[in-house]
Order: C-alpha cells, then structure tokens, then sequence
C-alpha cells in the first residue's frame, strides 16, 4: 500500500470532518487568564475551513471580532496516522513571526483531547482544547490553562460555532 493510500484509511483521519466548512463563531474569553478573573468578554468571528494534504489535515482562517480590534489567524491541523494523533499549530496574524507550540491528541467518544507545554506571562503552564459536538452543525473548542501539571484547569476560552447556510 503506497503511503498516500494508508493516510487515509487509518482511523481517526476523517475526526475533524465535522468542522470543514464555513461558520459564524460566538467566542467567550476571560478578560485575564491565570489572574482570578471572573470577567467574560464576549464577541463574534467568522471561520472558514479547508481540508489540505490530501485529506490528513485541514486549515482555518479566522477573523476574531474582539471589542479592541479585529484580528485575524490561522489553524492548521495535521494527522499523524503511524501514531494516530493530530497536532494543532495556531497562528495569530498580529504576531506573524511567532508559530505556538503543537497541541497533540485525539478524538474518543467523540470529545478531542489535545494537550501540550507552553509558557504563558512567565509561567510553565499545561495547556489543554476540548472539541465537542454537543448538537449538529454546532461545535464547540474549548481552551484551558493550568498550572499545576493538569490537577486543576482554568477554562479560558470557549467558541461556539453555528455552520452558515
């Protein structure tokens, strides 16, 4: 079987097909993270999303209408199909130069796990994204910090995306 063949037909390839497309996204971001904070800011964005390597991964683009400008980034989205894993690169278009590190994980039940280290104001911090589909056309990403090695999370960050007709 030539390699081309063999992604994809591994399990867990077509994870993120759900997501392809294009959709109006309602975001919901603590004001400060790892700072107590109880505040909510909320604002609305638009993704639009591609598959790309043959079908091994897919990419996003972002426009994120937050209340101190608009910004716009990118996702880009790789299967692993020898480990079985994706990894997840984020991009944010006002810090060009700088790519995060990978988030690395995958699909069980239907609910996404991808975790990865990083730092974050100075801190060492565990950095985890949940992906649900808790109805159709409507998922939902999830981001969390923590700074005890993944004993207690802060949930920083929440997208809920509705598919655009």
């Amino acid at each position: 079987m030539n390699s081309t063949n063999k992604s994809t037909q591994v399990s867990g390839i077509s994870d993120f097909d759900f997501f392809i497309g294009n959709w109006q996204v309602k975001h919901r971001r603590l004001k400060k993270r790892l700072a107590n904070c109880h505040e909510w800011l909320e604002f609305r964005g638009n993704t639009s999303v591609v598959k790309i390597l043959g079908g091994a991964g897919n990419m996003d683009d972002n426009l994120l209408d937050m209340p101190d400008g608009a910004y716009r980034a990118a996702t880009v989205r790789a299967f692993d199909a020898d480990k079985g894993i994706w990894s997840i690169w984020w991009l944010d278009g006002r810090y060009p130069t700088h790519l995060d590190v990978p988030m690395q994980g995958r699909f069980t039940n239907c609910i996404g796990e991808f975790y990865a280290d990083d730092t974050f104001a100075g801190h060492t911090i565990r950095v985890r994204f949940l992906w649900s589909i808790p109805s159709a056309d409507q998922p939902r990403w999830e981001q969390a910090f923590s700074v005890d090695g993944g004993v207690t999370w802060e949930t920083n960050w929440v997208m809920d995306f509705t598919r655009e007709s």
